[in-house]
């Protein structure tokens, strides 16, 4: 079994430490924060981790999730991929590293989700869609069929964004 640690404890650090766990993919998971009780240590001693540990950067914020999952990868580090689930994700959809998808989320037929996305709870990504790196799908929000959502856009909970508005 594999081991996780999560860079950021906060509320959606706790949120992919529950999808996580109820994976049953990692034996162990603990977090690295700055700031938290939770840690075991610091964000910066996340090279430690690096032989033994996938690492997950858990950061809301978009530009700062995407610039650790970036180091993360060039110092040859494991940045997984972590779908909930009760999550719906089309076999014929790409999902690269280190997105979450969260419960309920559906990607349908060939979407492609670049690395570092959150798909975040209920929300919807139609087919033929692409969603860049760093962006935030956030709760419920809907990307109809034949988008291209620029890297690091952070579309906002319930928004609608309707077909070929920015197209693919």
């Amino acid at each position: 079994m594999k081991k996780l640690v999560i860079i950021g404890a906060g509320g959606y650090g706790q949120m992919v430490y529950d999808i996580a766990d109820q994976s049953g993919k990692y034996e162990k998971i603990i977090f690295l924060d700055d700031n938290s009780d939770l840690a075991c240590g610091k964000c910066d001693e996340w090279v430690d981790y690096l032989n033994e540990y996938d690492i997950y950067p858990a950061f809301g914020n978009n530009e700062k999730r995407l610039s650790f999952v970036e180091k993360i990868l060039k110092a040859n580090g494991n940045v997984p991929t972590i779908i909930h689930k009760s999550a719906y994700v089309s076999p014929m959809s790409k999902i690269d590293v280190g997105c979450v998808v969260m419960p309920m989320a559906a990607v349908n037929t060939n979407t492609v989700i670049e690395k570092g996305c959150i798909i975040n709870t209920s929300s919807i990504i139609d087919h033929g869609s692409i969603i860049e790196k760093g962006c935030h799908i956030c709760l419920g929000a809907v990307v109809k069929a034949e988008n291209r959502i620029k890297s690091l856009t952070k579309v906002q909970a319930g928004e609608i964004i309707e077909d070929r508005t920015y197209p693919v």
